[in-house]
């Protein structure tokens, strides 16, 4: 048994408060974020050098060092995305895009499931981005990153987890 309200409808997500029978036997009520799902691009330059984001996320109010990113658009598949957003966000093309593994970053509240990729071959690629980003784009070598990370200045979830699925953390 499962009953859905929905509770606010936005532009990307829908909220619902649901109530559903657990495996336990157990009625509970839960409050779901809907999520079309979202795909994070690890652009590497070489083996030793990534294209990393310097961004503006207002939710915050500051700025995160983050992978490139997006929420996959309906009826996009996650590759088709993960070629969107990499020349959107790193102004680069992928001559080869091979798919990590996913994850899904909040599961106690939240559907989304993010499609991880690895992005080699880079060529310079021009797209216009969102008006609403604000986006620095640095190269950083492997190192960089560790020391990033070991300061604290790498808190984002889902770009740890594409470094630590490419073997960088």
């Amino acid at each position: 048994m499962r009953r859905s309200e929905l509770v606010y409808k936005g532009r990307i997500i829908k909220v619902y408060k649901d109530k559903m029978l657990l495996p336990s036997g157990a009625v509970s009520e839960f409050d779901v974020v809907r999520h079309p799902g979202a795909i994070l691009v690890v652009p590497l330059v070489s083996d030793s050098k990534v294209i990393l984001l310097r961004q503006f996320r207002p939710v915050i109010g500051g700025y995160l060092y983050e992978l490139p990113a997006g929420t996959i658009e309906r009826g996009e598949s996650p590759l088709a995305c993960a070629k969107r957003e990499i020349i959107e966000e790193a102004g680069f093309r992928a001559k080869k895009m091979t798919r990590l593994g996913e994850i899904y970053p909040v599961p106690g509240y939240s559907t989304e499931k993010i499609f991880i990729f690895k992005a080699q071959g880079l060529k310079k690629a021009y797209a216009p981005g969102d008006k609403d980003e604000i986006i620095e784009r640095i190269r950083c070598t492997k190192r960089q990153i560790r020391v990033l990370f070991e300061k604290g200045l790498i808190v984002d979830a889902k770009t740890i987890a594409g470094f630590a699925l490419c073997g960088w953390l």
